[in-house]
């Protein structure tokens, strides 16, 4: 079972010269060598630049803002809420790269991560905290994150706010899984944010287009698979999306992800799709979803 502790880094945050989205951002360590004590630490490659990694954000999924070169309904509304919550002004996008970022005030804001361990693709996945210093864990110290302190931080505020979709994994604590839950569950009856767009139970794929930016609005997850999916198939992929899901289950890029529901009954995400020619149904509350950790 997870453990409720993570380690306090103290840092800043950057976002200049590069994409932020609803869900993640680039952290700056004061102690670099904090992030040693995280599980699969190997994994975090730091800039060259200015030694910033990326985050995923423990325990939500923004709408897509550039997955590639697609991008989801939403996905800049989650981003720009989030930047203004942390504190960045004036920004500025370059015009060629419309989600890149070329200026913003100020340059950095001071934060803090909580975080356990590293993902896959070597992002430190973190609770984020922006307050004064003295309000802080100590830097390096690992502490009990427990309900209130959640509620202080970055991802509860997405959730409550409906700027993105309630997403967790088994390497969350139960704990948290729960009360995160509860905050998405609150937003999704008042039809916050994605929540007053979501179509995942039952949506068209036709084509890219369906799923754009003015197109239905679904899990995330379930907008990457699709994307790649629809990759598949212009290269001559034949079958539906749950087909191609399985087919991939044999590649070094596992997309058929293994999935708990409700915390008891194991599935993979094939499972839950349930498609006739472009029509397709998501067969479990999105709410009711653990996916097993990579």
């Amino acid at each position: 079972m997870a453990s409720p502790f993570f380690l306090c880094i103290h840092g800043k945050l950057v976002i200049v010269a590069y994409e932020p989205d609803g869900d993640s951002v680039r952290f700056i360590a004061d102690d670099a060598t904090h992030y040693q004590a995280l599980t699969r630490a190997d994994r975090i490659r730091p800039s060259k630049r200015d030694g910033s990694v990326q985050l995923r954000f423990e325990g939500v999924d923004a709408p897509e803002l550039h997955y590639g070169s697609d991008a989801q309904p939403l996905g800049d509304t989650a981003r720009d809420a989030l930047l203004g919550w942390i504190g960045f002004t004036a920004i500025e996008f370059d015009k060629r790269q419309p989600t890149k970022v070329t200026a913003a005030e100020p340059v950095t804001v001071r934060a803090a991560i909580l975080a356990q361990m590293v993902e896959v693709k070597g992002r430190p996945v973190a609770y984020v905290l922006v307050e004064t210093a003295d309000a802080l864990p100590a830097d390096g110290a690992w502490v009990n994150v427990d309900q209130a302190l959640l509620e202080r931080t970055l991802n509860v505020r997405l959730l409550s706010e409906g700027q993105a979709y309630y997403t967790v994994y088994t390497s969350a604590p139960v704990s948290h899984r729960s009360h995160l839950r509860s905050v998405a569950d609150k937003a999704r009856t008042s039809g916050m944010g994605v929540w007053g767009r979501d179509t995942t139970p039952d949506w068209v794929l036709a084509d890219q287009a369906s799923i754009g930016t003015n197109g239905q609005l679904i899990l995330p997850k379930l907008f990457r698979r699709c994307t790649d999916y629809l990759k598949a198939v212009d290269k001559g992929f034949i079958g539906n999306l749950g087909d191609w899901l399985i087919s991939s289950a044999t590649s070094s890029r596992d997309e058929n992800d293994r999935v708990l529901i409700r915390d008891t009954t194991e599935v993979h995400l094939s499972d839950l799709i349930q498609q006739r020619n472009q029509h397709i149904a998501f067969q479990a509350d999105l709410l009711d979803l653990t996916f097993v950790e990579k």
